[in-house]
């Protein structure tokens, strides 16, 4: 018999908010940091269920599934369902690297009349609905942490943190969220 490691959610328990604004730990997801030229764009939205964006702070979703343009080669694919998403991308036949990160990242779900209020306590970007509407997703930074930001409707942001930085970023969030509902 193997001894396998248990990895530990690293929010796990962990609830926080304010009067307006809820964070939530996400479920954990799979998610693959996905590099490929424009020529294999294609197959790999055939593989993948959906159709990869290819414009700045855009992203795609289909059933549990998001595909976040972070550069002009570069995603962020997550699926809540937890699928071999390297396997997937493998399945395309094309030009393209897939690392998977699941473990490497979290995420936290922040939603509720102050969620951008809340982001906006530790992010320099401009969150407000019309310069960041929904579906529109960014690398940036929280804190002193980088996130990447997806706006799933006008309440509700994903944002994910490596799980290194997590308790820092879900604590600042705490704080924010506070402050938001003042």
């Amino acid at each position: 018999m193997v001894d396998l490691a248990t990895r530990k959610l690293p929010l796990a328990g962990r609830h926080g908010g304010s009067a307006t604004v809820r964070l939530t730990p996400a479920a954990p997801a799979s998610r693959i940091s996905l590099r490929a030229p424009s020529d294999s764009i294609g197959d790999l939205s055939q593989a993948l269920g959906l159709q990869m964006p290819n414009r700045p702070k855009t992203s795609a979703s289909a059933n549990g599934r998001h595909a976040l343009w972070l550069g002009p080669d570069e995603w962020l694919v997550i699926d809540e369902n937890g699928a071999d998403l390297v396997g997937l991308a493998a399945s395309a036949g094309v030009l393209h690297s897939a690392v998977d990160v699941s473990h490497r990242n979290t995420a936290v779900i922040v939603s509720g009349p102050g969620a951008e209020a809340t982001l906006s306590g530790g992010c320099p970007q401009d969150l407000s609905l019309q310069a960041f509407p929904v579906g529109a997703c960014s690398r940036t930074l929280f804190g002193k942490v980088e996130v990447v930001l997806l706006r799933l409707d006008e309440e509700t942001f994903r944002v994910e943190v490596w799980r290194s930085f997590s308790d820092y970023a879900f604590g600042l969030l705490a704080e924010a969220a506070e402050d938001a509902s003042l």
